[in-house]
């Protein structure tokens, strides 16, 4: 499996959407799921299709686990609309948009695209994505789309 992937593409409806539930879960870290098509070897192909905002099990402004409550609804949204969950989204409420060592050691799967919403109260909000595994982080490009 390659580190690198396709250009993650996510609409302007989605990235309101994503950047919204962000700021509702401030002070904590927010969360949430992202589904798309995939590749016969399980690889997102890059586009995303849904977006699920999740609730933060550790309602923690500084970890974030995706309420479990949350995922068999997403899961299976996804499967109903023919996507497979590809990614997940938190937000870093006073660092950058950058895996911290617990988003490095807690990327659980290899395949999927982790996206991180940096909300650091001296700029704009930042989106990046990047690909984790075996504790080696590839950032991979965002495209905003209509």
């Amino acid at each position: 499996m390659s580190l690198t992937s396709p250009t993650l593409r996510i609409s302007q409806q989605q990235y309101r959407e994503i950047l919204g539930h962000c700021y509702d879960g401030l002070p904590d870290e927010a969360c949430g799921l992202l589904a798309g098509p995939v590749a016969g070897d399980g690889e997102p192909l890059g586009t995303v299709a849904r977006v699920y905002p999740c609730r933060n099990a550790e309602a923690s402004a500084r970890t974030y686990t995706i309420d479990s409550r949350d995922m068999g609804p997403a899961m299976g949204d996804a499967h109903r609309h023919g996507f497979e969950l590809i990614g997940c989204w938190h937000s870093h409420t006073h660092t950058d948009a950058y895996p911290s060592p617990t988003d490095v050691r807690l990327a659980a799967y290899p395949e999927w695209v982790y996206v991180i919403v940096s909300l650091k109260p001296d700029g704009d909000p930042t989106l990046r994505s990047y690909r984790i595994r075996a504790d080696e982080i590839a950032e991979t490009p965002v495209v905003l789309g209509s």
